[in-house]
């Protein structure tokens, strides 16, 4: 994959390759089977959150200027400048695929995080080629702005992980059609099988879907995982409309990306592990960022369901000797 093709925020792909620079061999070409759940498992959230990252969106003052018309360079390669940024400099558009059309800040859903008064919604009509529908579904990206706030990408040898609470809408809110509609994901950096350095973008989908269950249509969203070591996509648990997701990603040395979801708003545990995977049978090296997909039918009139996001965060478990972590309001500075 060339740097063109690899670019997902504005500017950044001069570190990515940079990055590859500094790692070691690629791994061998034959898939090798899933291993059994992995010993000492790093539970997302673990470790010092990261310095100027994460968000908990409470500024009341919180804004995204979105700068149209987005850019589709995975349909037209078109990238179109300068890109969407919130005020916060935490969220920006993907220079790949383009921005939600709605990026907004709003009330905390009932049975959010306690004490939490404002969330992120995410939102999209025209998800393909501004201007124009081409009927079929299409994706929009907002990434976390990772690169751009630490002036560098973070080895996977530092262990890092990342968390978000996520709400289901009711499903009166919900587009009408089945399949994927939302996506929290990472970009990877990796050596594929021809040992050479390739982005990747592995993560946990959510699909819209239902069931007849005693004569009534039950909808549910069902957890997807990408990708196992085929590149094939995973099924994991469902879930129920009008409640509270907690996710999470850990990418650990050996290069396995680990998957985590679990009902509610309470943090993630051991037994919330949906599986650990080498993904594609890639040998991941290096962590740019974590992003948010949010998928529509691309005919101009469709809206994608609305997705509210909270308390997204980046941890280290396994940081160098002088780590640098954000600070919670009245923590002590972890130095």
């Amino acid at each position: 994959m060339d740097a063109k093709l690899s670019r997902r925020t504005f500017g950044t792909s001069a570190l990515s390759l940079a990055a590859a620079a500094m790692v070691g061999d690629a791994i061998g070409q034959v898939p090798q089977p899933p291993p059994d759940r992995p010993k000492n498992l790093v539970i997302p959230g673990t470790g010092p959150r990261v310095a100027r990252t994460g968000d908990d969106f409470e500024d009341e003052k919180w804004v995204y200027y979105p700068q149209e018309p987005k850019s589709s360079w995975n349909i037209d390669e078109n990238v179109r400048i300068p890109g969407g940024v919130s005020q916060n400099q935490l969220w920006a558009e993907g220079a790949k695929r383009g921005q939600p059309d709605i990026v907004k800040r709003v009330n905390t859903p009932p049975g959010g995080i306690e004490g939490s008064k404002g969330c992120m919604m995410i939102q999209t009509r025209r998800s393909g080629v501004p201007g124009s529908s081409s009927g079929v579904p299409q994706q929009d990206d907002l990434l976390h702005n990772t690169v751009a706030r630490l002036g560098r990408t973070i080895p996977v040898s530092w262990t890092p992980n990342c968390t978000c609470r996520v709400y289901v809408p009711a499903a009166t809110q919900w587009e009408q059609r089945n399949g994927s509609s939302f996506g929290f994901r990472a970009g990877l950096q990796a050596f594929n099988n021809k040992g050479r350095n390739d982005e990747h973008w592995p993560g946990i989908f959510l699909d819209m879907g239902w069931e007849l269950k005693d004569n009534e249509k039950k909808h549910f969203v069902r957890a997807i995982i990408r990708a196992d070591e085929w590149g094939r996509d995973l099924p994991g648990p469902k879930f129920e409309p009008a409640s509270w997701i907690t996710l999470g990603m850990t990418f650990t040395p050996d290069g396995f990306s680990h998957f985590f979801a679990r009902p509610g708003i309470e943090d993630l545990r051991e037994e919330d592990h949906l599986g650990s995977y080498n993904c594609y049978n890639w040998r991941t090296h290096t962590f740019e960022t974590y992003f948010f997909n949010v998928i529509s039918m691309d005919d101009g009139w469709s809206w994608s369901t609305p997705w509210v996001i909270d308390d997204a965060f980046l941890h280290v478990a396994t940081p160098p000797a002088q780590p640098r972590a954000a600070q919670a309001p009245g923590a002590s500075t972890v130095k």
